[in-house]
């Protein structure tokens, strides 16, 4: 969708101006793996119109794969306006202006699959589930297990509000357990499935992905990982994938930040773990490469961040845990590149 953020804070009604900005989860996430040099492909829909326009070229702008989106003739591109507010405060507004849009009608008729499947890694979100039933149809056919299927990454990204028939708790859950790599957030998982107890208990109702990593917001996030999963991008699964193997974790601790705007943290902290997962290292480092890419996002505005340069990145995963403790990223940080012990707290 094209993004609408607000030029100062308060409600949406007082707003004056609004400057255009894009966002959407999958394509954040497609963006900044792009920026980061990966080959990536964006597949989805928009309309034939200006903003669709402007969302096809500024994404293809990070260097992404843009040729197998669909542009519709009849359906307008969505849009969305929010307010500057943290997600978290009761102040924070989104005004959505999606239905009907482009992308909600996307299906299994209308996109094209094999560019869909064509990559290593397939990263999908529980938004776009949310958006019709055509777009339901089209992830559960994605989602499905198949010989030759490509590792599906699965950001559950539950939203109530855009579950209209209060079937989204089920559905994600479905979907979820088909993934071989899941992201869920601790506060999530406890509004949708009513899980407490933390990221262990979570795990027990999601034990078939290789890979489950549970965000724990500012605490930090645990992975989950299946013996099988041990090695490279849990690929080459005999399908359907397999079930009830033995699993072990790892907490890795959150960065301090000096948050700017939280909106794109969650998208960002996917990249980053993916793209440590595409260069298959170890789950310590995934899950520190997600913070730092997430650490992007928070310390500059708008919905997508620039990634930390893969260097400066490794080098700040690479750090010992009692210098991890002590780091604290302000804005501006992926440009510094200055050495770990530059960035810890005075």
């Amino acid at each position: 969708m094209v993004t609408f953020l607000p030029s100062r804070p308060g409600r949406l009604a007082d707003v004056p101006s609004f400057d255009r900005a894009i966002g959407g989860a999958e394509s954040n996430v497609a963006c900044g793996l792009a920026a980061a040099g990966f080959a990536v492909r964006w597949v989805s829909r928009v309309g034939t119109d200006g903003f669709g326009d402007h969302l096809v070229e500024t994404v293809g702008g990070y260097g992404v794969d843009t040729s197998a989106v669909g542009r519709d003739p009849s359906r307008p591109t969505g849009v969305y306006f929010r307010t500057a507010g943290d997600r978290a405060t009761d102040a924070h507004e989104v005004a959505y202006y999606r239905a009907g849009s482009a992308a909600s009608a996307m299906s299994v008729d209308n996109v094209d699959l094999a560019a869909v499947r064509a990559g290593r890694v397939l990263h999908l979100s529980g938004i776009t589930a949310a958006l019709s039933d055509t777009c339901l149809s089209l992830l559960r056919e994605l989602t499905a297990p198949g010989v030759g299927r490509p590792v599906v990454s699965f950001d559950v990204n539950y939203r109530a509000g855009l579950w209209r028939d209060g079937e989204g708790p089920r559905v994600l859950l479905e979907l979820a357990r088909q993934a071989d790599i899941v992201f869920v957030g601790e506060d999530e998982a406890e509004e949708a499935w009513r899980v407490t107890g933390g990221p262990a208990a979570i795990r027990t109702v999601l034990p078939e992905p290789s890979v489950l990593v549970v965000k724990q917001g500012g605490k930090g996030a645990t992975a989950f990982v299946s013996a099988a999963g041990e090695w490279g991008l849990v690929a080459q699964f005999p399908a359907p994938l397999g079930r009830s193997r033995s699993t072990s974790s790892i907490f890795v601790p959150a960065l301090a930040v000096d948050v700017v705007a939280t909106t794109g943290a969650g998208d960002a902290f996917a990249a980053g773990f993916l793209s440590a997962t595409l260069r298959e290292l170890p789950l310590k480092d995934r899950l520190r490469h997600g913070h730092l890419w997430a650490a992007a996002a928070l310390t500059a505005p708008g919905d997508l961040a620039a990634p930390p340069a893969r260097a400066h990145a490794d080098r700040l995963a690479a750090v010992g845990d009692d210098t991890w403790g002590t780091l604290r990223l302000g804005p501006g940080w992926t440009q510094a590149d200055p050495a770990p012990e530059e960035v810890r707290t005075p």
